[in-house]
């Protein structure tokens, strides 16, 4: 459920680590939009993912069980440089529909999976459907890292962690190892 704690500023709050059986859990939709209690787990889902320079937050990472997931941002993020930029978006009870059968292999990292990276196979164009905390229609045809960002983040909506997804394990391992040149303290903790 959602926490019923208030304030105007978000908390940072723990992210649950590759592990914890909660991150295995299929989401509960969300019914009510527009809520004091949905608008400061947003609040919440924001300061927590700005904290570790997250790409995306889905809900179940911070131990709720709802379909809610967050990405994007208006600037570089320091842990994928040389990504284009996501729009900030907050997306309620998502839907992915593929389209075409293009699918890209493309590194990826996870909050949930601290310091390590590998190479996951994404549809390349899809459109995804689903609403805003006020209930507004989102309804956006997208590509590429967009494309990857959102399919990553709703994944962990059906239970599903990157590793699950890694078809080549040569392409998986310490992000140290295979990018020394992002540092530690921006990747992933």
């Amino acid at each position: 459920s959602i926490p019923s704690v208030v304030s105007l500023e978000g908390k940072v709050v723990e992210i649950l680590k590759m592990g914890d059986p909660r991150l295995l859990r299929i989401a509960e939709p969300i019914e009510n939009f527009n809520s004091e209690d949905l608008h400061q787990l947003i609040r919440d889902m924001k300061a927590t993912m700005k904290s570790v320079n997250g790409a995306g937050l889905a809900a179940p990472q911070i131990g709720v069980n709802l379909q809610l997931v967050i990405f994007g941002s208006d600037s570089i993020n320091p842990r994928y440089p040389d990504r284009p930029m996501v729009p900030p978006t907050v997306l309620i009870n998502p839907i992915i529909i593929p389209i075409g059968d293009e699918q890209d292999d493309g590194w990826e990292g996870c909050l949930s999976v601290p310091g390590l990276r590998g190479t996951v196979p994404r549809w390349k164009n899809i459109q995804y459907k689903g609403f805003d905390e006020y209930g507004n229609v989102i309804d956006r045809v997208v590509d590429d890292f967009h494309a990857r960002v959102v399919q990553h983040e709703c994944d962990h909506l059906i239970g599903i962690l990157y590793p699950m997804r890694v078809k080549d394990f040569t392409k998986f391992g310490y992000t140290e190892v295979l990018f020394p040149e992002i540092a530690a303290t921006e990747d992933d903790d």
